[in-house]
């Protein structure tokens, strides 16, 4: 089973879709079939459920509205055992992409392949009004994480090819037209030097008096 959650807040853009997993068990299957655009939260030193905060393409990680780090922060804390009855705790968060799982783990547990992409959130105490808007938001479900991560893989690539034959088919538009201006810059004066307009031009084949033109 997962847990959906919104954070719907009026200092954020769009509505962001949370998400969470009822037990550890389940916590293997998020990590196994996350998302590049999605972001992982955990109460750091302290068991708590893996929080997942999923983003949109072109959303930046490091960049996140203060309003949905909040909201993320609060639901990590509230369900954690221990870090919901302590004050000043920290909530980490980095890419689900840069979570890291090796054979000797326990499960639910993870790494990170990089240290330096993972960013720390100071949560004083709990905040109820928060965890309760939250939790009105709550949506029980048992998706087939495996088939939604495929599909979503599928979608994407897909979605890049199209994206990378527009950008050829531009790319061979602009280079054809540099090709044509290029031509059209070194033939410019072709049609001035043509055998037909030399010959209009010429004095060898005017009359004797083609001078009086000018008087």
């Amino acid at each position: 089973m997962v847990y959906y959650f919104t954070s719907n807040r009026d200092d954020i853009d769009r509505p962001v879709l949370l998400y969470m997993g009822k037990h550890k068990e389940e916590n293997e299957d998020l990590i196994k079939y996350g998302r590049d655009t999605d972001v992982w939260f955990h109460v750091d030193n302290l068991s708590s459920a893996h929080i997942y905060a999923r983003l949109e393409p072109g959303e930046s990680w490091d960049t996140l509205p203060a309003g949905l780090l909040e909201d993320c922060a609060q639901l990590t804390k509230a369900n954690s055992i221990e870090g919901n009855k302590r004050d000043n705790i920290t909530v980490i968060y980095t890419p689900w992409s840069n979570l890291r799982k090796t054979n000797g783990m326990a499960v639910g547990q993870v790494g990170f392949k990089k240290e330096k992409m993972v960013k720390k959130l100071h949560v004083q105490t709990r905040v109820n009004a928060i965890v309760n808007r939250l939790n009105k938001t709550k949506v029980e479900k048992f998706p087939d994480l495996q088939s939604e991560k495929t599909e979503h893989d599928r979608t994407r690539m897909r979605s890049q090819r199209a994206m990378d034959a527009e950008r050829n088919k531009r790319d061979q538009a602009l280079a054809e037209a540099k090709k044509k201006a290029a031509w059209e810059k070194e033939h410019a004066y072709d049609d001035i030097f043509s055998v037909e307009n030399l010959a209009k031009s010429s004095n060898q084949n005017r009359g004797e008096d083609w001078e009086d033109d000018f008087m």
